[in-house]
């Protein structure tokens, strides 16, 4: 056999283990951290864009999915409302999420109800409500941490941890993985690899939270021991809604992961976690 095909099979193999082309995966990723990053740390409103972007790609790609069921997400009041949501909550704080987050509800329903009444018009609006619960309301937990002073460092951490669960968990699962844990939802998922979750996260979140934001090293490990759990379960929720619309993908739109929605999931429901442990932190000593 020659070279270039020895090399071949073997960047095949690791696809079919892995279920992504893993270089294209990489490069995306390194890709989207240094965006991340660059509007982080040279001006916050710049990452308050591109959160309102990202999130509102994750809408689109939930709407066409819904679709598939014949489901109609109000898309514009909910995207409309997702700028609301996440520029209000930055600038105005947790009073601001509650009261944008309403009005976009209120939005959505009085939008779809004009389009057309009927049973369809109550199982759209109920899709619209969980599109703003599960995206933008997620998301205005994101800008309440960056709306602190130190809001770039606690923003890149919570980030940190998420593609730290990602990837202790996946390499931890493709050298060690044995024992499937939701074989019906995401048979690629192992224990093994959620214990190097655990151990990745953790060991992000101490260093994190003592070096960089001079709090007590429990709050790194308790971060440590949440944040693979709420990724999870955000992770395995999504499985669930592709599985149950027969998806693979929620899109198409970052090469080797997928969809925009595929590379929130698992940062949403970690985000009021996050926020929480944080905001209540500076009362423990270091």
């Amino acid at each position: 056999m020659s070279q270039p095909d020895a090399a071949s099979e073997v960047v095949a193999s690791r696809a079919t283990r892995t279920g992504r082309n893993l270089p294209v995966a990489i490069t995306v990723a390194v890709v989207l951290l240094a965006a991340v990053a660059s509007s982080l740390f040279y001006r916050k409103e710049l990452f308050v864009g591109l959160a309102v972007i990202a999130v509102c790609l994750g809408l689109y790609e939930l709407g066409k999915a819904f679709s598939v069921r014949d489901i109609r997400i109000p898309l514009l009041p909910v995207m409309v409302g997702t700028a609301g949501i996440l520029i209000s909550t930055y600038i105005s704080g947790p009073e601001a999420l509650m009261v944008s987050f309403a009005l976009t509800v209120g939005a959505v329903v009085v939008w779809r109800v004009i389009d057309g009444g009927g049973i369809e018009a109550v199982r759209d609006s109920a899709a619209g409500l969980f599109a703003a619960a599960y995206l933008p309301l997620m998301g205005g937990f994101v800008m309440l941490m960056l709306a602190a002073d130190d809001g770039p460092i606690q923003v890149a951490i919570f980030i940190l941890l998420a593609v730290a669960n990602d990837t202790g968990g996946f390499f931890a699962g493709v050298k060690f993985g044995r024992h499937p844990l939701a074989p019906t939802i995401s048979p690629k998922k192992s224990w093994e690899g959620l214990a190097g979750s655990f151990a990745l996260t953790m060991l992000v979140g101490v260093i994190g939270a003592t070096f960089f934001l001079h709090m007590n090293p429990v709050v790194g490990v308790i971060l440590g021991l949440i944040t693979p759990i709420t990724a999870t379960v955000g992770d395995l929720a999504e499985s669930l809604i592709k599985r149950d619309l027969g998806l693979k993908d929620m899109g198409t739109l970052l090469p080797g992961h997928g969809g925009v929605l595929d590379r929130l999931d698992s940062l949403l429901l970690t985000a009021p976690f996050v926020y929480l442990m944080f905001s209540s932190a500076s009362g423990l000593p270091v």
